[in-house]
């Protein structure tokens, strides 16, 4: 039988360590024999996060023989990991287990140098932090879970469900995940990553492109060119972009694109306005471009997230009555 030790730390995320102990142990069987013994195990046995106390009914042994290790997110990625548990993940990668993680808990694994040169994810909030941290660990910020082989990293909460049947699927084949994301009133296959729930802030300039950052985001329906925006804001054409990448990260159009999806999302949050009128308002010159540009920067097309992330009429009367 294939042992799955769940290894937890002080202030884990409840739901990371909910949903393997569902997906390998309450739902883990099929035609009543059980494909999974599960194992939740820690460094000392009580722990704690915010309104949750558990104790742990196993130690660290179980990670020594264990067949999969899934460390769940925790709250507060700064804190110090136990030297043990470090030791332990280590240990259980020479001996050959596969190692997991959900949101967060890809901090412990990177910690333990398990990430090094791998492709990981972590929750968008923290991919930056993940990718500053660890430099050597190529981040990627828009998807669900990376398989890595015998390393395996999810995004936040739910993309641990996803990671889950996805393993099931490795382990028995698409039947058995069909049967556990039944269970578990789940899709099995999610179109689209974590790039979708992903919020894009304006960025803030620090000095002279603020104004000129404000005035394109009041225009963005409107055709906007380089050539246009560095006569604006009295520069050359060379001078104004090296100034704008100085100050927002990134280039004039590709702030543009990323600032009128984002534009293109709010409308499709809170209107019911046809995808046509959401791309001119949006400031993209055709809905077939739109779409194609929503689809790549989002990973989903834009009635798909509208269907996602629709704020239900009666959302908006009540939002218009406190405004």
């Amino acid at each position: 039988m294939h042992t799955v030790a769940i290894l937890i730390l002080d202030g884990f995320v409840p739901l990371d360590v909910g949903i393997p102990c569902d997906v390998f142990g309450r739902f883990g069987l099929v035609e009543q024999t059980a494909l999974y013994r599960v194992q939740v195990c820690a460094a000392r046995r009580v722990l704690r996060a915010g309104a949750f106390e558990i104790r742990a009914p196993f130690g660290l042994d179980v990670v020594a023989t264990a067949d999969t290790v899934v460390v769940p997110g925790i709250v507060d990625p700064d804190r110090p990991f136990p030297t043990a548990v470090i030791e332990a993940l280590r240990a259980a990668w020479r001996r050959g287990a596969r190692i997991t993680s959900i949101c967060s808990g890809a901090f412990v694994l990177a910690a333990a140098g398990l990430l090094d040169g791998k492709r990981a994810t972590t929750h968008w909030l923290m991919t930056d932090l993940l990718a500053r941290r660890y430099p050597s660990i190529t981040v990627d910020p828009g998807v669900l879970f990376v398989d890595e082989g015998r390393i395996v990293t999810s995004a936040g909460a739910s993309a641990g469900l996803d990671m889950c049947l996805h393993l099931v699927r490795r382990d028995h084949g698409q039947a058995a995940a069909a049967h556990y994301a039944r269970l578990a009133v789940a899709p099995l296959n999610r179109d689209g990553g974590q790039a979708q729930f992903i919020r894009h802030d304006v960025p803030q300039a620090r000095d002279c492109l603020a104004p000129l950052l404000e005035w394109m985001t009041r225009h963005l329906d409107k055709a906007l060119d380089v050539d246009a925006l560095s006569r604006r804001a009295g520069m050359s054409s060379r001078t104004f972009a090296r100034r704008f990448r100085e100050q927002t990260g990134t280039t004039p159009v590709q702030w543009l694109l990323t600032s009128r999806v984002r534009r293109a999302q709010e409308l499709l949050e809170t209107t019911r306005r046809p995808i046509e009128e959401i791309a001119r308002r949006s400031g993209f010159d055709s809905a077939v471009t739109f779409r194609t540009r929503f689809r790549k920067l989002v990973g989903v097309s834009p009635h798909a997230y509208r269907s996602r992330f629709d704020t239900p009429a009666s959302a908006r009367t009540v939002g218009r009555k406190r405004d």
